[in-house]
């Protein structure tokens, strides 16, 4: 891949959400890279949880959330990537990441991710970061189970690393 090649911005997102959710599993005898979770956001970002009514925490307040129940209830956590949708345009970029959580090696659920991005610095950074829990009513979509290449077929919906639109600029 080439110096302006696309493809090695939606690469670089995917090393971004594998971070994100690598920096956040612990178990008992490995802790959670808290730094390394904060070092992917631009200051001031935003987080959106899953918990209505819908309110911001500050990066800072999530830590501090987790580290709470990291040393309570909660004794192990492993989140997993199951699949992205990356979409980019210049120096900002929206991702959809379906993944799974394991608590306390037991208790599984799964939910989709929601990251806007902008490369700063020749970086991609999340300025902002929103989530939900997959439900029998809300089931998550087939398309963000499963990683597709470009070209997988002219019906197969667009993602990681396909190209939209390119006379608009999106890659």
């Amino acid at each position: 891949m080439g110096a302006d090649d696309p493809r090695d911005d939606v690469h670089a997102i995917e090393a971004v959400i594998a971070r994100q959710f690598a920096s956040l599993s612990w178990t008992s005898g490995a802790r959670a890279d808290w730094a390394g979770f904060a070092a992917d956001f631009l200051p001031g970002a935003a987080l959106y949880p899953a918990v209505r009514p819908a309110r911001p925490q500050t990066i800072e307040t999530f830590i501090e959330r987790m580290k709470g129940l990291a040393g309570t209830k909660l004794h192990a956590f492993e989140e997993a990537v199951l699949g992205a949708e990356i979409r980019v345009f210049g120096n900002v970029a929206v991702a959809v990441a379906a993944c799974e959580m394991t608590e306390n090696g037991a208790e599984i659920h799964r939910g989709v991710e929601m990251m806007l991005l902008v490369k700063d610095a020749g970086e991609w950074r999340i300025v902002s970061q929103a989530w939900d829990k997959e439900s029998l009513a809300d089931p998550i979509p087939q398309r963000w189970l499963q990683r597709r290449t470009a070209g997988s077929g002219p019906d197969s919906p667009p993602s990681a690393g396909d190209r939209i639109a390119p006379e608009r600029g999106f890659r």
